[in-house]
This record gives structure tokens, C-alpha cells and sequence, in this order.
């Protein structure tokens, strides 16, 4: 809390009352040897954001995986989550978890489906036992959070049958889950033995993160009788968690039109008790393959905006392919500057003084005080180095530099009344 407190700019005990009353959590499994770098999601804080590494079917690269989560931190990932399908999932985890010094997540369904098509030959033949021992062992070895989809139920299933969607549902774990149920005409486990599940994260102090199994994974789906029971079911657990002393944060959607983000987020905080909003994008257009890091950075400053309190990356390759390391370097990149957008609309004090001292700077011609306020100073030296003036302005307008040109001949003027202007090589020396 005292390093929360100093990286949000905030008194301690402004954070103990946010965590004390579930407007804010802090990831922080005791397991998790490596974490150093604390964060706190929720009310009033900065928005975070998330970097999703892991294996696949096809591709499993542990090294890689390495090399992503080194450059996710190097570029800011405040968190990141281990959503491994293929290779040994828990060697993968435990390798992540050993260089990761933010909090790491995971989603215990996929290895528990996994271990059941190894050892079964079918994740429908998974027992409701097997699962949460899954989820026992991801709280041993040190995960900080872990995403359960507990409001995937038969009840919300059949709202799911009634909404006649455009593409399904979308969410992995949600649809493996669903897939379980209906094979075996049984309740959704994570649900119906939902006090079995807080028992296992307070003993760990794993943060519960409710995943939105059945998210809209079109714009024509969004705000759906589906969607918007299994919010319901969610506000209703958040309830719960927080009466046994277990931190709990909420996922959201997805693919949004940027009309409807605001109501998103603000049913989200109703719905759920204020608990914080941790959300896929928001994407506002089904359009953007190959480019969704920059649409989903679009909806995710306008979520943010509104009360998001974390953003889930999506880079080039979401819809497409599972990313490659610089894929996932550029996908933190947008949204980090997407929830520093959020911050600065928000009036969180440390953003906006950050911007009006780049702009001092900027003003001065300030080259070394820019570079060290940018949220990516090495990118911002090499551009600069690399298309160099012959001025101290930039080389886009060198002599012609709109901001020290007037001001010079305003002052010239001001100092001796010479109504004379100078040449541009003047001014610019």
C-alpha cells in the first residue's frame, strides 16, 4: 500500500480505504517472490494496463515467451497474464513467473482442460474437482490474480440461446466452460461451489478477476440479454468476495460501438458495486485486423475516460494469430498511451502536470527535458536524431518555428520598437 500510495501520488491511507472497501485491489500473491513493482486497480488511481503472453497450440516457444515479457515491462505493462494452451503449462508459468516483477494472472481453466484431453482424451470429461486443484496450484505457485468465469450459468446460457448472436461466444474459457455444462447437464462449478473458490484465493491473497465468458465478441452483440445477465450474476459474487475478505475485480467487453462505451462502463460500476473494471480493448470496430492495438487504444481512452480502471492490450495480430514479441511490444505501447489519455480526462494531477511541463519544455525548445517527459524517450531521441536541423528547432519547420519566431519579433519589438523584421536565419540563430 505505501508503494501504491507513492506511485499514485495519493496518502497511504487514501489507499487502505479504497482496498478496505473493494473500490480498488492490489494484486499481490505472498508466493510471488519476484514481484517488485506493485499495482493497484480502481477508484480514482491511474489506469493500468495488461499484456497477454502464452503459449498455443501451435506455437509453443518458451524463450520467446521470455523475451515478450521482458519487452512487455520494458515498455510498461503494469500486468501481465500467462494464458498458456500448448507446451507444459506449469514449467511455462513457473519460468514467467521467476523473471515477472509485476503481478502475473492466469486462467486456470486452460490447463485444467488441457490436463483433461492428456490424461481423458476429452476436456468435457474434467471434474469440478480437478479444476479447483488446478486453481489451488496456480494460488502455490504464485499467481497474483486469476481469471474465473463464475457467471457463466445455465440460467445465463439460456439467455445466450435466446439473443440469436452474430459470433457465439467468444471468450476461451467462457465457451469451454459452456461446452462442459451442456455435455454434462450440470451448473457451471466455479459458481455453484463459489465458496470453495474464495476459501482457496484468501488463503493465497489471490485477487479474484470475473471474467466476462460471455463478453460480445461483435458489435452487434454488444448489450445483449446474455451480457447483461451474467453482469448481474457478477455484481451479485463481488458482493460475496468482499464479505470473505477476498479482493475482486470485474473483466467487461470487447467489442463496443464508441456510443455505447460510456453506458458499458457505467452499467459495469453500477451492476458491480463500484468494484474495478478490468476490460478486452474496448473495440469499437470489427474492421481493424492487422491494426487492432490502435482501435482498441481508441475505445480503451474513451473507457478509461468513464471509470475503466485497467485495459486489456490487444496487438496486430488479435483476431489473427497468436503475436510475436515485437507485436506484443507494440500492443503495450498504444495502450499505455490510451491510459494516459484516460488520465489526463480524468484531471489525475500527476498527468496533467506531466503534459504541461512537456509543453513548457516544448515551448523552450527544451530537447533533454522533452525527452525525459515522454512516455517513450529512447523512440523520441532516435526520431529526433535521425531527421536532425541544421536549428535548434526540429527539422519539420528548422528556422520557421512558429512558437519562437513570433515571440522573437514580439519581444524585438517590445525591447526597441524596430517595426523591422528580421530574415528567418536571424530569428532561427
Amino acid at each position: 500500500m505505501a508503494y501504491v500510495a507513492q506511485a499514485e501520488g495519493l496518502p497511504v491511507e487514501a489507499i487502505r480505504e479504497k482496498v478496505a472497501a473493494g473500490l480498488a485491489v492490489i494484486p499481490a500473491n505472498p508466493h510471488h517472490r519476484t514481484l517488485s513493482h506493485f499495482t493497484a486497480i480502481g477508484q480514482g488511481l491511474l489506469v493500468k494496463v495488461n499484456a497477454n503472453l502464452g503459449t498455443s497450440y501451435d506455437y509453443v516457444n518458451v524463450e520467446e515467451e521470455r523475451h515478450k515479457l521482458a519487452l512487455a515491462q520494458q515498455a510498461g505493462a503494469d500486468a501481465v497474464m500467462d494464458l498458456s494452451t500448448g507446451g507444459d503449462i506449469a514449467a511455462i508459468r513457473q519460468t514467467l513467473l521467476a523473471s515477472c516483477v509485476v503481478p502475473l494472472g492466469t486462467v486456470p481453466i486452460y490447463e485444467a482442460e488441457f490436463q483433461a484431453v492428456r490424461e481423458k482424451g476429452s476436456f468435457l470429461k474434467m471434474s469440478a474437482d480437478e479444476l479447483f486443484e488446478t486453481i489451488e496450484q496456480h494460488g502455490k505457485a504464485g499467481v497474483d490474480f486469476i481469471t474465473v468465469h463464475c457467471g457463466v450459468t445455465r440460467q445465463n446460457l439460456e439467455h445466450y440461446r435466446q439473443a440469436e448472436r452474430v459470433t457465439g461466444i467468444v471468450s476461451r474459457g467462457g465457451g469451454l466452460l459452456a461446452a462442459w455444462m451442456l455435455e454434462n447437464g450440470a451448473e457451471n462449478p466455479l459458481y455453484e461451489h463459489f465458496d470453495w473458490l474464495l476459501e482457496i484465493a484468501r488463503q493465497y491473497d489471490m485477487t479474484l478477476s470475473l471474467g466476462d465468458g460471455l463478453r460480445p465478441g461483435s458489435l452487434a452483440d454488444d448489450l445483449d440479454g446474455a451480457q447483461v445477465g451474467e453482469l448481474i450474476i457478477l455484481g451479485e459474487l463481488v458482493e460475496r468476495a468482499r464479505r470473505a475478505g477476498v479482493q475482486v475485480m470485474v473483466e467487461g467487453p470487447g467489442h463496443v460501438p464508441l456510443n455505447e462505451v460510456q453506458t458499458n462502463v457505467q452499467l459495469q460500476k453500477k451492476l458491480c458495486r463500484g468494484a474495478p473494471f478490468y476490460i478486452l480493448g474496448m473495440l469499437p470496430v470489427d474492421t481493424a485486423a492487422g491494426f487492432d492495438h490502435i482501435a482498441g487504444a481508441i475505445g480503451g481512452a474513451l473507457a478509461g475516460m468513464h471509470g475503466a480502471d485497467m485495459l486489456c492490450y490487444l496487438t496486430p495480430a488479435e483476431h489473427l494469430g497468436l503475436p510475436n514479441p515485437r507485436q506484443v511490444y507494440e500492443g503495450v505501447v498504444a495502450f499505455k498511451i490510451a491510459a494516459h489519455a484516460a488520465d489526463v480526462a480524468r484531471g489525475h494531477p500527476q498527468a496533467l502536470a506531466r503534459n504541461r511541463q512537456m509543453s513548457e519544455a516544448r515551448y523552450r525548445l527544451d530537447w533533454d527535458t522533452q525527452f525525459q517527459l515522454a512516455l517513450y524517450p529512447e523512440e523520441a531521441r532516435r526520431i529526433f536524431a535521425e531527421r536532425a536541423s541544421k536549428t535548434r528547432a526540429c527539422s519539420m519547420c528548422g528556422p520557421f518555428c512558429p512558437m519562437n519566431l513570433v515571440e522573437h519579433v514580439l519581444r524585438r519589438q517590445q525591447r526597441d520598437g524596430s517595426p523591422h523584421p528580421q530574415t528567418a536565419e536571424q530569428l532561427a540563430r
